[in-house]
């Protein structure tokens, strides 16, 4: 379950305000965002992240180390903290 957001772009999105945050971010990952924030929301464990393979689930390092990913394109991704069964700290982000 998302517990919390790491931004209020990504929480405008989850929610559904159209802000002027939300209408920023390419439309075309938008449909995608939406659907991985609600696969990470249902999940019950980092195990639920790893199918399918186009996630691309991982663990991060460096400035991210402690947060994990699942991959929204080839640019763009949802990163995450993982506690006690929860997703804090979440984020939608340009990865590169």
């Amino acid at each position: 379950m998302i517990i919390s957001f790491g931004d209020r772009t990504t929480s405008d999105l989850y929610h559904g305000v159209s802000s002027n945050r939300v209408r920023r971010l390419p439309s075309q990952i938008l449909e995608s965002a939406l659907y991985k924030l609600d696969v990470l929301n249902a999940a019950q464990s980092l195990d639920d992240l790893r199918s399918p393979p186009g996630n691309r689930f991982e663990a991060l390092q460096g400035d991210f180390l402690g947060f994990h990913s699942i991959r929204i394109n080839s640019q763009w991704r949802i990163i995450f903290q993982w506690q006690v069964l929860n997703a804090h700290d979440v984020r939608v982000i340009d990865y590169h």
